[in-house]
């Protein structure tokens, strides 16, 4: 039996790591050093605490005012409290603020005040949004390495920015013009297409706001631009296709019937308007056209009555309209329309049907007919041809109103004078002598309607002086008309209703108006003035008509208008009358009579006729003034 191992005893002397083993004796282990991982510790330790140091010391720094580097255009408020920071915004900027704001649009220059436009800067809300707080490591870094640009915060008074880009816009808008044709007398004008413009309202507003304190040079607001739809190459057919329409008048037919639309009736009531693709089609103004002449187609039992006002015991009194056979002024309209638009014949058939009165009672009843406004009258020796043609003028007037706003055309409404209708031959003034003409004498009527209109402070828009003074009409106040031209025209530039009122005598014709009161009118008269002497003459011609030869003179006359006591304004005409021709009729044996210049004498009677005239509220528009050298033919 084996012996038992012995015990692995320790070497004492060998220390903790000595001894040895079966392999033999083992190396001693060194000892562990102290401290040895403390110093990568401590490196980073040192970092962090300089990192904290470098942030926090100049965040403390920085605390509690803006941080360097910050600035609002251009103004440095960096490192400055809240309190300094707002007071050099307001020093620095408040100068820029208040300075005109440069503007442009559609090639214009504009300049506003920013105060009167609602702007304003706001600097409290400025300096908020700077960091005047403690601030973070990347602000801090921020103002450490760089800058920061704020821009201004202001404030929007819209409602007076909105009023400010109106103003604007009034300046700037431009309407577009649609090309169209119109008419000067009987001849076609052409009125050429333009671009328009409008403002862009709200974008304009906020490029303003934008804008403010922060642009550079001037600031351009937003515009469009509108094209008309009409061309200049259409303009100009429509132009040649409305020439060659008012060539020759229109005849109107029915029943064996026939009356003329004479060329300036076509051309008062002929229009054109845009199609809607580029191209314009005319349009016609039938009922208004055949105002004067429907009586001469259509039976006047038959023939519907416009309401008009008959005066009882000093009162206007209302006489109902009424409906009856007329022109059918839809189909003539569309007749006419495209006679212009396309040619052809120029007589056209008219259809009769059952037509209303052009206005109702109920808008007679509020045309305002209460007083007379004027009265005029003048004088005549009975009863020679002439009285005959006053007294017809007199009769188809009678009763005829004149609304608001309208013209009254003699020739357009009574046309032309003819024998049909009761007119007769009488002298009339042609190339300055008298020749017979059917419906000669009416300018007599008509200057009495004149001074109707005068007296009435009515505007007066077409009116023409005879060529030599006739002393039975007041010098300066009096007209003459032929047809088609001259035409005698006034327009009621009142807001009420004007009712025609004529009577004649044996030894006058007399035109008073009704309507309400606006004005008191004076009349004054200048002295006569350039003298021009006549000339004396012969003629044996059958057609010869005796002739009183009297001085030409100018002659200057201010009508006035008063409304209670105090004048409103005054318009003043000159007349220009040329000498009358002393003309003596002879025998073809006589006719070396003599001939030559005289002075003559001047039997002129200037204060013919008497008016009464009342007055009104409201002003007319100013009239223009008349010449009456202009040649032509005219029914004295």
């Amino acid at each position: 039996m084996a012996a038992p191992p012995e015990p692995r005893t320790r070497d004492e002397s060998s220390g903790r790591g000595g001894g040895s083993g079966p392999e033999g004796p083992r190396e001693e282990e060194p000892p562990p050093r102290r401290g040895r991982g403390r110093k990568p510790l401590l490196a980073v330790a040192c970092v962090v605490v300089l990192a904290a140091l470098a942030y926090a010391v100049p965040a403390f720094l920085m605390s509690g005012r803006v941080l360097p580097g910050t600035s609002v255009r251009g103004v440095d408020i960096g490192g400055l409290s809240a309190t300094e920071a707002a007071d050099r915004l307001r020093e620095r900027l408040a100068v820029r603020a208040s300075e005109e704001m440069p503007l442009v649009a559609a090639g214009k220059r504009f300049t506003i005040e920013p105060g009167e436009a609602g702007l304003d800067l706001d600097v409290a809300a400025t300096v908020d949004r700077a960091s005047s707080g403690f601030p973070g490591p990347a602000e801090v870094w921020r103002a450490l390495t760089g800058t920061t640009e704020l821009e201004p915060e202001v404030t929007v008074d819209r409602e007076l920015l909105t009023e400010t880009v109106e103003d604007l816009a009034g300046k700037i808008d431009l309407r577009v013009r649609e090309g169209s044709v119109t008419f000067e007398d009987v001849k076609p004008v052409s009125v050429m297409p333009r671009d328009g413009r409008a403002l862009e309202r709200q974008a304009a507003a906020e490029t303003i706001a934008a804008a403010f304190l922060t642009a550079k040079g001037e600031v351009r607001l937003p515009v469009t631009v509108i094209k008309p739809k009409v061309t200049a190459a259409t303009v100009k057919k429509t132009a040649a296709r409305a020439d060659e329409a008012l060539s020759g008048p229109v005849t109107l037919t029915s029943g064996g019937k026939r009356v003329q639309l004479p060329v300036r009736t076509l051309a008062e009531h002929l229009s054109f308007e845009p199609d809607g693709a580029g191209g314009m089609r005319p349009s016609f103004d039938a009922r208004r056209a055949v105002a004067s002449v429907e009586r001469q187609l259509v039976d006047p039992a038959r023939a519907p009555r416009d309401p008009t006002f008959k005066i009882v015991n000093g009162r206007p009194k209302l006489v109902p309209g009424r409906k009856g056979r007329g022109i059918d002024d839809a189909k003539l309209a569309d007749d006419v329309a495209r006679m212009v638009a396309e040619g052809g014949d120029r007589t056209i058939p008219v259809t009769l049907t059952i037509v209303k009165p052009r206005m109702s009672d109920a808008e007679a009843r509020k045309l305002g007919i209460k007083e007379k406004i004027s009265e005029f009258t003048t004088p005549y020796e009975c009863c020679p041809p002439r009285v005959t043609n006053i007294r017809t003028i007199a009769k188809l007037l009678d009763g005829y109103l004149v609304k608001p706003g309208e013209v009254f055309s003699l020739n357009g409404v009574v046309g032309e004078r003819d024998r049909a209708r009761g007119f007769v031959p009488a002298p009339m003034i042609q190339g300055g002598r008298l020749v017979d003409s059917v419906g000669g004498g009416i300018s007599q009527f008509v200057t009495t309607m004149y001074n109707a209109v005068f007296f009435g402070g009515l505007e007066d828009v077409q009116h023409m002086a005879h060529e030599f003074y006739i002393s039975r009409y007041p010098a300066g106040r009096e007209s003459t008309v032929s047809w088609p031209e001259p035409d005698f025209r006034w327009k009621n530039d009142s807001p009420y209703g004007v009712l025609v009122k004529t009577s004649y005598t044996d030894r006058g014709v007399t035109v008073a108006f009704w309507s309400t009161k606006r004005y008191d009118i004076e009349s004054i008269s200048s002295e006569r003035y350039n003298i021009t002497p006549f000339k004396r003459a012969t003629d044996s011609g059958p057609g010869c008509i005796p002739m009183t030869g009297q001085q030409g003179f100018t002659i200057d006359v201010w009508r006035v208008f008063k409304k209670d006591g105090k004048e409103i304004k005054r318009v003043k005409k000159t007349t220009v009358y040329r000498p009358e021709l002393d003309l003596k009729c002879v025998a073809e044996a006589d006719t070396s009579a003599d001939a030559g210049t005289s002075a003559g004498t001047d039997d002129a009677d200037a204060d013919a006729g008497t008016s009464a005239g009342t007055g009104g509220d409201t002003a007319g528009d100013t009239e223009g003034d008349t010449a009456g050298d202009t040649e032509g033919d005219a029914e004295d």
